[in-house]
């Protein structure tokens, strides 16, 4: 019995042996992949402040304010969000949490007969909100872990269409920020209608509000500039979102790798105690069995029980 016992501890110890290598070789990737991360965050912060100062420009500069994505809409009956999570798995609650931010602002929409629309990013997010059957549009995925600027053109292009063809009346951005490695936070952006555009948000940095001083003359003129820099325009507070969910992404993952290698270490440490004190008792008992047989048997010889008890110890 104790045998048995000790072999199925065995067993198991090498089993969590083999998993903590795989979470620590994860946790190793993931924390070598965030400064990669972090270093495209801090790279895109530059084009999109730029983005952001021209548009300001052009926006008082003479251009027509006739844009649709300019105009706001007077009543909201339906709201797109775009839900950026995870296409894995083992990363925390990385997913959960922009999960369940979507999921609040989609009950308050509810309870007020507004509708919604989910445009998940990430494998994990659309089969989260697919199984509980909510109002879905296109699904984008492929690509969390290390986003590029085409899968943000695709993504605010299908933004804009979802806006311009009156399917919906405004677009939210639902995403993990990321402030550094030990600290991220959910957020909720607007995306379009860009009405306050003089005072916009781009991956945390804030650019100030009122008129900014400028003597440029446009060529063409700001109206036409204006509207082929919104949909970049659009694109690039995407790409940013992007951006920060992979790093966040990276780090929740790092976290919950270092977390379940710390877990193994200490399930191993614990099976291993368990595993000798069974070894101990069943070398007790067997010893006692041997000594019982011999007083059984009537043998006085303490050599020959010596023997035996070493060539048990042995075993």
């Amino acid at each position: 019995m104790a045998g048995g016992q000790e072999r199925i501890l065995r067993g198991r110890i090498r089993s969590i042996q083999a998993t903590k290598k795989i979470t620590r070789a994860m946790e190793l990737i993931s924390a070598s992949r965030i400064a990669k991360a972090q270093g495209a965050v801090q790279a895109a912060v530059p084009y999109s402040e730029q983005i952001t100062e021209v548009v300001r420009h052009l926006s008082v500069g003479g251009a027509s304010p006739d844009f649709p994505l300019l105009q706001g809409r007077d009543e909201i009956m339906t709201t797109c969000y775009i839900v950026i999570g995870a296409d894995r798995g083992l990363c925390g609650g990385y997913n959960a949490g922009v999960e369940r931010a979507a999921e609040g602002e989609i009950k308050a929409d509810v309870l007020r007969d507004r509708g919604y629309l989910v445009v998940p990013v990430g494998r994990k997010v659309e089969t989260y909100f697919r199984f509980r059957g909510y109002q879905m549009g296109t699904a984008f995925g492929g690509f969390s872990e290390a986003p590029s600027f085409e899968d943000a053109r695709e993504i605010g292009q299908y933004a804009v269409e979802l806006f311009t063809s009156g399917e919906v009346d405004r677009v939210e951005l639902v995403y993990t920020r990321f402030i550094s490695p030990g600290n991220q936070e959910v957020v909720l952006r607007p995306l379009v209608p860009l009405s306050s555009v003089t005072g916009a948000r781009i991956d945390g940095v804030e650019h100030p509000t009122g008129t900014p001083a400028f003597d440029f003359d446009f060529e063409p003129d700001p109206s036409t500039i204006l509207e082929v820099l919104l949909p970049r325009y659009v694109q690039a507070r995407v790409f940013a979102a992007l951006l920060n969910a992979a790093a966040s992404e990276h780090a929740f993952r790092q976290r919950a790798m270092k977390a379940a290698t710390d877990n193994a270490e200490e399930l191993i440490k614990t099976l291993s105690r368990i595993m000798n004190r069974a070894r101990q008792d069943a070398i007790t008992t067997e010893i006692m069995e041997i000594v019982g047989g011999a007083e059984a048997l009537g043998s006085d010889d303490p050599a020959e029980l010596l023997e035996l008890v070493n060539a048990l110890a042995d075993d």
